[in-house]
């Protein structure tokens, strides 16, 4: 396991249990405690969580924790898988659009480490920093007024910027996925109307998502799943959501 998943998982494991024991840990993932206190340490001056005698234990801030915080931290395995597949069907000719999905900033984490001149356009913060480490790709950064639950740019100035672009792909995270409704959903209104014109103004978009998204519906729906090529997920729907997106033409992509 890499130094950078295995201090993701420490930190999954805080979220759940607000605690963590450097013994317990050592053990869990077959290393020395001395790794596990460097982890900490490294973790703690990310501002990720405070030490304590034997462990460590969530901050006051972390207890809570804004909303790119949370979906970071979950289902880092299923958003590996789908970055990994979502990746696969880009050509270094594309011009990219990464939306403000963390399964986003997995495809970057992907792009960034590959000796290939990508073209990314994105409006989310997290996936510039990260592209930002390979000189190798030519980034467009879509800013505007914050919104911080997304950690990025989703507003009308933003809107008017990504007007002049047409992007070759473009991956787009959701909240839910309703087959029988026919409807892509999100929480966030802004999101979602970013999210609609980025699907109008697109040659190719795929849905990037995990598997439990299908059945799901979240408060605004922003569009129909005939505005999208194909839905990427790390694990194939049952037979009845399967059929049901065939007969919509859609694609489904799974990991290798």
């Amino acid at each position: 396991m890499f130094l950078e998943e295995r201090q993701t998982k420490i930190l999954e494991i805080l979220n759940a249990d607000g605690k963590v024991l450097v013994k317990e840990l050592a053990e869990k993932f077959k290393v020395t405690e001395d790794s596990i206190r460097k982890d900490l340490s490294a973790l703690e001056a990310e501002g990720q969580l405070r030490r304590t005698y034997g462990g460590a234990v969530q901050i006051k801030e972390k207890l809570q924790m804004n909303d790119a915080q949370k979906r970071r931290i979950s289902d880092v395995d299923a958003k590996r898988k789908i970055a990994a597949a979502a990746v696969k069907i880009i050509s270094p000719n594309d011009l990219v659009f990464l939306d403000t999905s963390t399964i986003c900033i997995a495809i970057a984490e992907i792009l960034a480490k590959k000796n290939l001149p990508y073209k990314v356009i994105t409006n989310m913060v997290d996936v510039l920093v990260i592209l930002a480490r390979n000189p190798k790709i030519n980034i467009i950064f879509a800013g505007g007024q914050i919104n911080r639950s997304r950690d990025g740019f989703c507003d009308g100035l933003n809107l008017e910027f990504m007007a002049k672009f047409r992007p070759d792909i473009s991956f787009i995270g959701v909240v839910g996925i309703d087959v029988k409704k026919n409807s892509l959903s999100s929480h966030d209104i802004d999101s979602g109307i970013h999210k609609a014109k980025i699907l109008n103004i697109s040659k190719n978009s795929y849905i990037v998502a995990e598997s439990g998204k299908f059945g799901s519906e979240a408060n605004y729906t922003f569009a129909t799943l005939e505005k999208v090529r194909g839905i990427i997920t790390e694990n194939g729907p049952g037979d009845e959501i399967f059929k049901a997106l065939q007969d919509l033409n859609l694609k489904i992509i799974l990991p290798d």
